[in-house]
């Protein structure tokens, strides 16, 4: 397909019975504030859009009252997701077997009819397109509002429609990187439930010490491993601890570095972590930008130290850093006293009861802050050092995966993002691209 392809407006596909486009009930059909908070029905916005995939555990829900009452934006899935108002051009493919979930006025899905004239794939990657984006920005200030792309505008943009076979390739190369992507992150996710799992059993729910007590084997543990636990707990100023242990707060296993970086000290291409990189409830960071054009200050971080954002801390943003870098001064770098120490200090770090540590400690209404010294306070039953080191070894091998995992899904996304407008202009045969991407893969 050359530049020279067909190319249809949304409208005109409409009309065809190709593809569907609507956004969000407006006015009185969308839902109220009180209908917020229960329900299984997602309300989707921008912010629940993120590396192509919609983020429905972190969307709000809406009553089923609200979904009775709206008219359109019920989505599906295979839908194409765009967000055009505030935060444009964000888009995500909903899988089949999506949740069910509704757009915000703010989103809008893009829904293909007939997939024997109109692949969804397809469309959702020649979205990605230059020339589609360079569609879009071109009337997204028609209004005096913020930046937004109506849905009027958004029937005027116009689609590439190549034979099936074409368009089908074209998704299948790009598929099959973005399937790679998409199984290294759920790989991650396992990786991390398995390290929280570890955690969980070991220091907050004293599982081996309560099966001793109680004269049983630890569950998954021979012998060499079990007799590390003691047998019975024993009373300390913060509770019941493992007999043996020592009470004591994460200031006594970490410590925080603030490495101060003046901007004009920055190389332009330093990793450059914000808190918009930084995913909910996931130690994988694999976003970064980069530091040019930075204006203030910056804290330098290096690859393997924990970063805790430290700005509504209930986000629940903690990761391990995938590169040597720089990032905001609302991110905390944090560091064990002793390498052994770094599984216990990311276990306490990115669990739920940290998190709500760190935001009863916050200070402010509207961006609530927490900082190290009411951090350092976090009170928990410290192991010995064997024991503690003997789990750093455990989790370390895991979060090496994490971190490779990270970077070889970037590389994929540099080179699907190479090959994209090559294959959307024609200027790359799609059987050479397909040769390509076998081998790579």
């Amino acid at each position: 397909m050359g530049d020279d392809g067909p190319l249809f407006s949304v409208a005109e596909l409409q009309d065809a019975g190709c593809l569907h486009v609507e956004d969000g009930n407006h006015g009185e059909y969308r839902p109220r504030p009180h209908e917020f908070g229960s329900g299984d029905t997602a309300f989707i916005r921008a912010a629940n859009i993120a590396d192509g995939r919609i983020l429905f555990q972190s969307a709000d829900r809406i009553s089923d009252t609200a979904l009775a009452r709206i008219r359109k934006g019920k989505g599906r899935g295979g839908d194409v997701l765009f967000s055009h108002k505030g935060t444009i051009g964000k888009l995500a493919l909903a899988p089949m077997d999506a949740p069910p979930y509704v757009c915000s006025p703010q989103t809008t899905f893009w829904r293909t009819l007939d997939p024997s004239r109109l692949d969804r794939r397809f469309l959702y990657y020649f979205m990605h397109s230059k020339t589609f984006r360079n569609q879009w920005q071109s009337c997204k200030g028609e209004t005096d509002m913020a930046d937004y792309v109506s849905l009027t505008a958004q029937r005027r943009l116009r689609i590439a429609v190549p034979s099936m076979g074409e368009q089908r390739s074209i998704a299948r190369i790009l598929g099959t990187l973005d399937d790679k992507i998409e199984l290294n992150r759920r790989m991650n996710e396992t990786l991390e439930a398995i390290a929280r799992a570890i955690f969980k059993s070991w220091f907050v729910d004293f599982d081996p010490v309560r099966a001793k007590a109680e004269g049983r084997e630890p569950v998954g543990m021979d012998a060499e491993l079990a007799a590390m636990f003691p047998d019975s707990f024993e009373d300390s100023p913060i509770g019941k601890i493992p007999k043996g242990w020592t009470a004591g707060t994460i200031g006594d296993l970490a410590e925080n570095l603030r490495r101060g970086v003046h901007p004009r000290d920055i190389d332009g291409e330093t990793p450059y972590i914000a808190l918009e990189h930084m995913p909910r409830r996931s130690i994988a960071l694999g976003e970064w930008g980069h530091a040019e054009g930075l204006a203030s200050g910056k804290l330098e971080f290096k690859h393997g130290e924990i970063l805790f954002g430290k700005l509504r801390p209930y986000f629940h943003k903690v990761g391990v850093a995938p590169v040597d870098g720089v990032c905001s001064t609302d991110i905390l770098v944090v560091v064990p006293k002793r390498p052994s120490l770094l599984g216990l200090v990311l276990g306490h770090m990115s669990s739920d009861e940290f998190v709500q540590h760190a935001d009863a400690t916050s200070s402010g209404t509207k961006m609530p802050r927490t900082n190290w010294k009411d951090l350092a306070r976090y009170e928990t039953a410290l192991p010995p050092a064997e024991l503690a080191s003997l789990f750093d070894t455990r989790v370390k091998p895991l979060v090496g995966m994490i971190l490779s995992n990270i970077h070889e899904s970037r590389t994929l996304g540099t080179i699907r993002d190479a090959l994209l407008p090559r294959l959307i202009s024609g200027d790359l045969a799609v059987a050479r691209a397909s040769g390509f991407v076998g081998e790579g893969t």
